[in-house]
């Protein structure tokens, strides 16, 4: 019998910045299993971290020649099989209406804490600080165990609060859990079934850089395996080995784009300067990214910029391909990036702006439609900003507030109010309305001068339809919802206030004329995701306390917090993605837009519960970790062959201060 062919797995594998990374995890793929049977690449299975990413490395390996496939994994699939042994998850909607009744009752009795409605944007980093702890392994206990006496009270305060949330992460295995608690359940019991039964065939993670406690448990086992194999993106092979020692030093150098793999090679025993590659493209730049390296260097030894600045040799080779804009104000800078991608569009290449500023990034493609150019956004429209969302939050404002003539405008103008066939009339009558409320008023226009109104509009002897019923129509829908007895403060069970909101966005669609055919509303993308959203929140709804008009609104404004994409065809050579997008795709031309402190890093989220003394004794993230993830992904999208550097030296009245990376570069 001919023997199998030895196929080179086991421990960590490095691809280079630049590099692109789904294509280079194919071609080592292809290299690796090149003399083995057909069916050997099909029994191995690719854990990566994104659905963009699977797809990307199916869309390589149909390039040719023909194949079989490998079992192509999400991390989150992690253990699938035992799912059905495990709780079901906790939507998530739930949780934080549950958290926020607990936060109200702590409002109540301790006013100074917060206003009222903002217990719904309490309760979600709550939740989120309950995921993480979950998914890193620390208990309430090890929160309990926390020495705040020489802290100021809100943090003694938040410390006996999280106490309550025991009730929340319970001990009973049959107990609904956390999507992380979850996860880490999943991982804790693969990896107990592999002390016993170690996976006969090879395993790969690729693409994570484990920077969450149960993915990092995860890769720790595969890379343990003896054909499992961990494949990390962007690893800087030009860092001395003194240098990667003192990322895990005291202190640690969390913010540093190496510091993740620095701690993953120091688990396994493992030289992180000495990491192979995995194989695929080289560098496009080797010469940059040894630049970009120094330059990235942990500010305790940025004196070796001295010493190892010379070696760098000819440094216009490192930035030949690199240029940089700095604008004036941001809309100058979004004109400028829009020049430069139509400008690769007439030269035949493929262009992406990449950034974390979903401002700059529409401000871009409102540019660019003046050309007729569609780019292809990765995240979409915002939900509450679609032309439902619009709707959905307008409706909303009409409760607990008496209603404005400028409000009633608004609303009654909005595209998708009275769709159907009689929409032309109702914009004359909303014209003429407009006049009348905007020369003799009311300035808070009632079921009276409404009528008043429409009876004056009949007796001007037009042959046009009569406006009363119009008039009744507007006043039955948009009049009503106010209570200025309290003030609008009063308390109504989110059921009925959910339900009174739907009933009212479906009365103004349909129209005066009852036409129940021009009820679109919620057709389009944008409106089945917001009919989907409002749907989730009539089924939670029972699990929360009664709300007052301005917490509704803050609660709408959360849970229509997603993008919507539209069903367009854009044009595939001019992108726009995220910093995570980014990792899984490469363009000719890549353009880094601002990159300015607060976008390149992004400002760290405010924690009301932990401060940050109390998160690293407790064994939690740290804010430099995000820091770090955005540290590697701007040395990842540097090093592509041609790159646009750019920022906006003022932002509405002040001046901005350039990315931390940039002034090191």
């Amino acid at each position: 019998m001919k023997p199998r062919p030895t196929i080179n797995l086991g421990g960590l594998f490095a691809v280079p910045p630049g590099v692109d990374f789904p294509r280079a995890l194919v071609d080592g793929l292809v290299q690796r299993f090149a003399g083995a049977p057909p069916e050997a690449l099909a029994r191995t299975t690719v854990y990566v971290n994104t659905r963009r990413m699977e797809r990307r490395i199916v869309d390589l390996f149909s390039e040719g020649p023909a194949r079989l496939l490998p079992r192509l994994r999400l991390i989150t699939d992690i253990g699938r099989e035992t799912i059905e042994t495990l709780p079901p998850v906790v939507p998530a909607l739930r949780r934080k209406l549950e958290l926020a009744r607990l936060i109200e009752a702590l409002i109540d009795a301790e006013p100074d804490l917060a206003p009222r409605d903002a217990a719904f944007d309490l309760a979600s980093s709550l939740a989120a600080l309950m995921d993480e702890m979950q998914g890193e392994g620390v208990s309430l206990s090890d929160i309990d165990a926390l020495d705040v006496s020489d802290l100021s009270g809100h943090w003694a305060r938040s410390q006996k609060f999280l106490s309550l949330v025991g009730q929340f992460i319970a001990p009973d295995p049959n107990a609904p859990t956390d999507p992380e608690a979850r996860q880490r359940r999943m991982v804790e019991m693969l990896l107990a079934r592999w002390q016993d039964t170690p996976p006969a065939n090879p395993v790969i993670v690729a693409g994570s850089t484990g920077s969450r406690g149960a993915t990092a448990m995860f890769m720790q086992a595969v890379a343990h395996l003896p054909n499992g194999a961990v494949v990390l993106p962007g690893v800087d092979a030009h860092m001395p080995h003194d240098v990667w020692s003192g990322l895990t030093a005291d202190p640690p150098q969390e913010d540093h784009p190496q510091y993740r793999f620095a701690v993953l090679a120091k688990k396994l025993g493992t030289d992180p300067a000495r990491i192979p590659i995995w194989g695929g493209p080289d560098a496009p730049s080797p010469s940059r990214n040894a630049l970009v390296s120094l330059a990235m260097r942990p500010a305790p030894v940025t004196d070796s910029w001295r010493r190892d600045g010379p070696s760098l040799g000819d440094l216009p080779d490192a930035t030949q391909g690199l240029c940089l804009i700095e604008a004036a104000d941001p809309r100058y800078e979004a004109m400028a990036i829009a020049l430069r991608l139509r400008a690769a569009l007439e030269d035949g290449q493929t262009a992406a702006l990449i950034t974390p500023d979903r401002m700059l990034t529409r401000r871009v493609a409102a540019t660019l439609d003046r050309w007729g150019i569609e780019p292809d956004d990765s995240a979409g429209q915002p939900l509450r900003q679609t032309a439902v969302g619009r709707l959905v939050r307008h409706v909303a404002a009409l409760f607990g507030q008496k209603l404005t003539a400028e409000a009633l405008i608004v609303l009654l103008k909005h595209p998708m109010v009275h769709a159907g066939t009689g929409r032309n009339q109702h914009l004359k009558w909303v014209r003429e309305l407009e006049r009348r409320l905007r020369r003799y008023g009311p300035p808070f226009p009632d079921a009276a001068a409404l009528a008043t109104w429409a009876e004056g509009n009949r007796r001007k002897g037009d042959a046009g339809p009569d406006p009363r019923p119009w008039a009744e129509w507007v006043a039955e829908t948009c009049l009503g919802h106010e209570n200025p007895a309290d003030g609008g403060q009063t308390r109504v069970p989110l059921l009925d206030m959910t339900n009174r909101l739907l009933a009212t966005v479906e009365a103004l669609a349909i129209g005066a004329d009852g036409d129940h055919t021009a009820l679109k509303v919620w057709d389009d993308p944008d409106g089945k995701a917001a009919h989907k959203a409002l749907g989730e929140l009539l089924n939670e709804a029972p699990c929360a306390a009664p709300v007052t008009p301005s917490a509704f609104r803050a609660l709408l404004d959360s849970i229509m917090g997603g993008e919507v994409r539209e069903p367009i065809t854009p044009d595939p050579r001019v992108m726009i993605w995220g910093t995570l997008e980014a990792r899984v795709q490469g363009a000719d031309l890549v353009i880094l837009g601002s990159l300015n402190d607060g976008s390149w890093p992004e400002m760290p989220a405010p924690d009301p519960w932990l401060n940050r003394r109390m998160r690293k004794e407790a064994g939690l993230l740290l804010p430099e970790r995000r820091i770090g993830l955005s540290a590697h992904d701007f040395q990842q999208a540097i090093a592509a062959p041609d790159v646009v550097l750019s920022r906006a030296r003022r932002d509405g009245e002040a001046e901005t201060v350039p990315s931390r990376w940039l002034n090191r570069i």
